[in-house]
């Protein structure tokens, strides 16, 4: 059984469109990144599933519960830590895990261990007892993570968690998050690109209030790369390199990147769709005498498939 279904989710403000039609599913212990510019739909789509607010139209059921017909009982099944963490600053970190505990429904007997287990899971035990106020943005992101986690919920659901953060803050907010993978299902919401790629198994890519891809990072790169390529690395004569794989069966295009000295340098192999090429291009510099130090196949980033879908979708609006 899915995580997440959602079926036909539509949300109007007055004449403006929130999301339209949006349908997707999250498998049981999947990381999903939910990605798209701001504006796009993302946290809207999130504070449905999380019953702030109902849908215009359609529906969505969290763990077998309908968000319309069920929502204390979705609610009893997520945690959610919105983009701006509901922090109480004045507290001192455990005082503030054990407020929400009891909160969520913690029972009574458990509250204490279930604190320490978040506090534990989310390395909070160096601040624990310090005021949340005194904090560095970093750990403000875990306590905020560390309270979605007390009710033990089958579904999380991060808004922009590492926004604001310094590149080590994030990396350790990365880690946690991928830590949470299978034995939680993650919605994850990010508009950085690399957010997605490092962390989630497939992505939701929104645009505009509407769903434009659902899949795995390498799954899109086979659908909307046109051009697959190869990128080589040889010792041997740049014009020599080139001529030679020019003329093996399949490449179309040979582009020399970051050349360095005359006879040390990368090159982008473009070949056609299908074409089987490795091999024939590592006989082909080793019958020359030349030095193979690199051969793998290019896979588009996750920046170039977004930028594809997008402008994708914004052809067809336009046609």
């Amino acid at each position: 059984m899915n995580a997440i279904e959602v079926e036909n989710l539509s949300k109007f403000y007055g004449p403006a469109r929130g999301i339209e039609n949006v349908s997707f599913s999250v498998k049981k212990g999947e990381i999903m990144g939910f990605l798209g510019p701001n504006g796009s739909g993302k946290t809207t789509t999130m504070r449905i599933l999380t019953c702030f607010f109902p849908p215009t139209s359609g529906t969505a059921r969290v763990c077998g519960s309908d968000i319309l017909k069920d929502s204390f009982s979705v609610r009893e099944k997520i945690g959610y830590l919105p983009e701006n963490v509901p922090l109480y600053i004045d507290m001192p970190v455990f005082s503030y895990l054990n407020f929400f505990a009891e909160i969520k429904g913690v029972p009574s007997r458990l509250k204490k261990k279930k604190v320490d287990e978040v506090i534990q899971r989310c390395e909070l035990q160096s601040v624990s007892h310090r005021l949340i106020r005194k904090l560095s943005k970093g750990f403000k992101q875990r306590v905020g993570i560390a309270q979605a986690l007390l009710n033990d919920p089958e579904v999380l659901i991060l808004d922009e968690p590492t926004v604001g953060l310094d590149p080590k803050q994030i990396i350790d907010i990365r880690s946690l998050i991928k830590g949470l993978g299978g034995s939680q299902t993650v919605i994850l919401s990010t508009h950085i690109l690399p957010e997605v790629s490092m962390t989630c198994d497939r992505v939701i890519i929104m645009h505009q209030g509407k769903l434009v891809a659902v899949d795995t990072p390498s799954n899109l790169t086979k659908k909307l790369q046109q051009a697959p390529k190869i990128r080589l690395k040889a010792e041997g004569p740049a014009s020599d390199i080139i001529k030679t794989l020019s003329q093996l069966s399949g490449i179309t295009a040979i582009d020399r990147k970051e050349p360095g000295s005359e006879k040390n340098g990368f090159y982008e192999i473009e070949i056609k769709q299908n074409a089987d090429v490795i091999n024939e291009i590592a006989k082909s510099v080793y019958e020359n005498n030349w030095k193979l130090k690199e051969i793998k196949p290019v896979d588009m980033t996750l920046e170039e498939i977004f930028i594809k879908v997008v402008t994708e979708e914004e052809g067809d609006n336009n046609t």
